[in-house]
């Protein structure tokens, strides 16, 4: 008989209707006046041929292609006749450039092969190097510019599978809510940001990951955290938070299972270089802790501002100090919120804090969050709100690129205007993770919640006893009374998560 611990029984999924935003969520209801108008009482979704995930995924592969298409100027010419123009054009990409800069023009296999200059090897993961590697395989011949083109096409080509898969698996995370997805795959930052560098790789393995958690499969979970770990560093936050939920939970056989996939998934894709190629191993961690203040971040507002820069090693140290006190403040939260956070909530306040506190911020970061804040609060008029503010930052630090390039010229943004980009960056980010804190500690303005669901990106999670509260981990003596609050039966040692009134009404919060 399979262990109820690792595949709990939610009757609450059983025969429940897709949640359609157009009657719950506003913006989307104003937005969908575009294809006629909000979905009817006497609709059947999913009668057609074009069911919700196959929708989304068609929506996110025409705006990646617009994506592309804004890169043209840069694609036609702007790479490749000096800097200024492919920034007052917002169409940078790294991936030109790294193809002749890390070597891949060359033929140079990476971390084996000594690159020219003071890189000295390739600054990336194991698994993004392979990514690379991969599409110098299947970059045609031809003159340097044209090999240069068409390698960022073929990344491109790439990417966008990931992008799809990104979609598809936020479409599924929710059993009865596919539609958020559509917040993804319209997420304009994400159409801007997609083919600067090789970020989706990593984000389409973390979205899988939590599409696996969601189906209490913790080995897979671990496994794809592991792989995405292994192309980009932050995944491995969101073992952080799962811990916590599954302390409160008392599931952790799952969570152990989880942790071991990651670690062996993670050595099988790094150990064979570490072996043999030590140091082109060790270059993105030596390399992440050498480099200066740069852009994006708070810390460079600082150091403009005063005019005096900050020790790379202070930096570090005050970056960590801060991103410590923030995953502490999350912890504390979790263990003490009047119902257990969803899984999904608290992947996005960790990431957005490493996000915040961090010493640079490239634009395509942004590729990190969305997935999570679609899961974490699929609110229309929040999302939007926060995109706006990517967007903004987008355009300002290709403008102020451009105003440092111009010369004596000084076209684009100078320095107060980019700090102000980085303020509205800021802003927005934190925005969005305060409404997220305001839904786990009123958990009746939880939208997602408001159908009376637990945690559907749970898993094992989902609607499972609670065996841990902060102040509560003792056992009540028999006979005790049970109390109510917020909509939460309350038990000393158990708490048990129970919908109220509110929580099953539409959620305009």
């Amino acid at each position: 008989m399979p262990s109820t611990e690792e595949h709990p029984v939610h009757p609450v999924h059983q025969d429940r209707p897709d949640v359609a935003p157009t009657r719950r969520d506003e913006i989307a209801a104003a937005g969908s006046e575009l294809i006629g108008g909000p979905l009817g009482r006497w609709a059947w979704p999913g009668g057609g041929r074009l069911s919700p995930v196959r929708v989304v995924a068609l929506v996110a592969i025409g705006m990646f292609a617009l994506g592309m298409v804004q890169k043209l100027p840069c694609y036609n010419w702007a790479w490749f006749r000096g800097a200024s123009s492919q920034y007052t054009h917002a169409c940078y990409s790294d991936i030109p450039h790294l193809f002749i800069g890390r070597g891949f023009a060359d033929n140079l296999v990476p971390y084996f092969d000594r690159l020219s200059g003071d890189m000295q090897y390739l600054e990336y993961p194991v698994l993004t190097g392979l990514f690379m590697e991969v599409a110098s395989w299947l970059t045609p011949g031809g003159s340097l510019q044209y090999r240069e083109q068409m390698y960022w096409m073929v990344n491109a080509g790439m990417l966008m599978i990931c992008a799809v898969i990104i979609a598809v698996c936020v479409a599924r995370t929710h059993r009865h809510r596919p539609w958020d997805a559509l917040l993804v795959a319209l997420a304009p930052a994400f159409a801007l940001t997609a083919t600067i560098n090789w970020d989706l790789l990593a984000v389409a393995l973390t979205a899988a990951a939590l599409l696996m958690w969601s189906r209490s499969r913790p080995l897979a979970f671990g496994i794809l955290i592991g792989l995405a770990t292994a192309a980009k560093l932050y995944p491995a936050l969101i073992l952080g938070p799962l811990l916590v939920l599954c302390w409160r939970a008392g599931r952790y056989r799952a969570y152990g299972t989880a942790l071991f996939g990651a670690a062996a998934a993670w050595l099988v894709v790094n150990l064979p270089v570490m072996v043999f190629a030590p140091e082109g191993w060790k270059k993105f961690y030596t390399f992440s802790q050498e480099r200066q203040v740069d852009f994006g971040s708070f810390w460079l507002v600082i150091t403009q501002r005063t005019g005096q820069s900050i020790e790379v090693t202070t930096v570090n140290t005050y970056a960590m100090v801060l991103m410590v006190l923030a995953c502490a403040g999350i912890g504390a939260l979790a263990l003490t919120a009047p119902r257990r956070p969803r899984f999904a909530q608290l992947a996005f306040l960790v990431v957005a804090a490493f996000i915040l506190t961090n010493k640079v911020y490239s634009p395509q970061y942004v590729l990190w969050l969305i997935p999570l804040a679609v899961l974490a609060r699929p609110r229309w008029r929040d999302f939007l709100v926060w995109q706006a503010c990517e967007v903004l930052y987008f355009l300002g630090i290709w403008m102020y690129l451009a105003y440092t390039t111009s010369g004596d010229a000084h076209k684009g943004l100078p320095a107060e205007g980019y700090q102000l980009a980085i303020a509205l960056h800021l802003l927005g980010t934190l925005y969005l993770c305060a409404l997220v804190v305001r839904d786990i500690l009123l958990p009746e303005r939880d939208g997602v919640r408001a159908d009376g669901t637990d945690d559907p990106s749970g898993g094992v999670l989902d609607g499972a006893e609670d065996r841990f509260v902060l102040g509560r981990s003792a056992p009540e003596p028999a006979g005790a009374p049970v109390t109510h609050f917020g909509g939460v039966r309350l038990e000393w040692g158990v708490r048990k998560s129970l919908p109220s009134a509110q929580e099953r009404s539409p959620d305009f919060g």
